[in-house]
């Protein structure tokens, strides 16, 4: 919404009132000035008069250096998206008979996954008559939910859909502790890094999708 108001802005000659109040560069008033003065002090100063309040009374112009002006909301706009991060949704799935030893080894990925900082979609497959019996499922979701709270909160409840039911978790957001007086006097370089987690080559069953800025990527670990 804002760049499409930056478009609209009137500049110089497409200014349309007969007399518009003024804003120096610095921000100070200049004063109530008939347009064509306006525009006469801008030429002067090698700026641009832009109309930044069309809806007052009279219209609010600033002297500025448009093109200036628009290379750098071009470039905050820029860096804004080089900050935002990649969601990545790791999914590690159960069935509802599963032994203890691989429910274990699942449990564990899933507590790797939260301390990493991805989300996890937690999926119980049923097969067969096991559909009917949703509280195997819930039982064990209701189990990985208390094991990981910790490092993991539940962000969607258990729901059932069709022979899958799932439960979404989030890491827990911990408060970075306060640097030290030394890391402050010598703050440590560092260099960008994808926010997507690689998978260790070693657990072919984890698949990755990395998602465009803003939009959530997946990843299966299937039983």
């Amino acid at each position: 919404m804002r760049r499409k108001a930056i478009a609209e802005l009137r500049v110089n000659g497409y200014i349309r009132a007969p007399e518009v109040r003024v804003v120096a560069p610095d921000g100070s008033q200049v004063g109530i000035k008939k347009i064509r003065e306006a525009l006469w002090l801008a030429d002067q100063l090698g700026l641009d008069l832009v109309e930044v309040a069309p809806d007052a009374n009279p219209p609010v112009c600033r002297l500025m250096d448009y093109g200036k002006y628009k290379y750098e909301l071009s470039v905050k706009a820029r860096e804004a998206r080089k900050k935002q991060t990649r969601t990545v949704i790791k999914e590690v799935k159960f069935k509802p008979k599963i032994g203890e030893h691989d429910y274990l080894i699942k449990q564990r990925r899933t507590i790797e996954f939260l301390e990493e900082g991805d989300k996890v979609k937690v999926t119980i497959w049923f097969r067969g008559r096991e559909a009917q019996r949703p509280e195997l499922g819930l039982r064990i979701l209701d189990r990985l939910a208390g094991e990981v709270a910790e490092v993991g909160v539940v962000e969607q409840t258990p729901a059932q859909e069709g022979r899958n039911m799932t439960m979404v978790l989030g890491p827990v957001r911990r408060e970075k502790p306060p640097k030290t007086h030394k890391e402050q006097e010598h703050p440590k370089e560092t260099t960008g890094a994808p926010t997507a987690v690689a998978v260790t080559e070693a657990d072919p069953e984890v698949r990755v999708q990395v998602g465009e800025p803003g939009t959530d990527a997946a990843t299966s670990e299937e039983e």
